[in-house]
């Protein structure tokens, strides 16, 4: 998060586990300070789809239906991305964290271990994708580099590896690769390929106001 409110153009492609491409997705994130996100769906399979989330609540709206749905978090939106996985971008009023230590940690196939910081993040609410997370930063930047998470079964669903913009003096994370450790052992690519600052009118985090299913300049 480089701004309380952000616009974020988002790219998913999901990769099968022998390297070939599944599908790929378009979404327009709109993150807002105070929790609030509202997630606009652009690629043709979803076109016109939003979601809503305020605080812990999350809202499914289709342009054919006037009932905004109540969803989770972990609703899935494409391969391993969730809802929450999109529509939040920062850990930090989720979940609170204590250092387990330090360590040396591979952070891709074939490189060396690098020092890291082991971090343990609990959740702090009840509305959050994942229960637990164990987060690994480097020790000299504390650029976060990957990541194991837990749902609430204390089962671990996922491995995040993210991408920095410049390894050797990162400012920010350009895409978040998720990998899954349930079933079907593809990898989703989150990637942020634009961001810039915007608030959003107030009534767009409505969620009657979105179920009229109003045109979002």
């Amino acid at each position: 998060m480089s701004a309380d409110n952000l616009q974020v153009e988002t790219q998913i492609n999901v990769v099968n586990a022998d390297g070939s491409p599944d599908k790929e997705r378009r979404y327009t994130v709109f993150v807002q300070s105070g929790r609030k996100s509202l997630v606009l769906m652009l690629s043709p399979a979803e076109k016109g789809q939003k979601v809503l989330m305020l605080g812990d609540d999350f809202w499914l709206l289709m342009p054919d239906s006037q009932r905004p749905l109540r969803i989770t978090p972990m609703q899935k939106l494409l391969g391993d991305a969730s809802t929450g996985d999109i529509a939040t971008m920062s850990w930090s009023d989720d979940y609170s964290g204590q250092l387990v230590g330090e360590e040396r940690c591979e952070t891709a196939a074939n490189t060396p271990p690098v020092p890291c910081l082991h971090l343990s993040l609990n959740a702090s609410r009840k509305g959050v994708t994942y229960q637990r997370i164990e987060l690994w930063l480097g020790k000299n930047r504390f650029e976060p580099l990957k990541a194991d998470l837990y749902v609430l079964s204390d089962k671990l669903a996922k491995q995040a590896r993210f991408v920095l913009d410049k390894p050797n003096a990162p400012t920010m994370v350009t895409e978040m690769v998720l990998s899954d450790q349930i079933s079907n052992h593809k990898t989703t690519h989150v990637r942020y390929v634009s961001r810039k600052e915007r608030q959003v009118p107030a009534e767009w985090l409505n969620p009657m106001f979105l179920a009229r299913n109003p045109a979002l300049d």
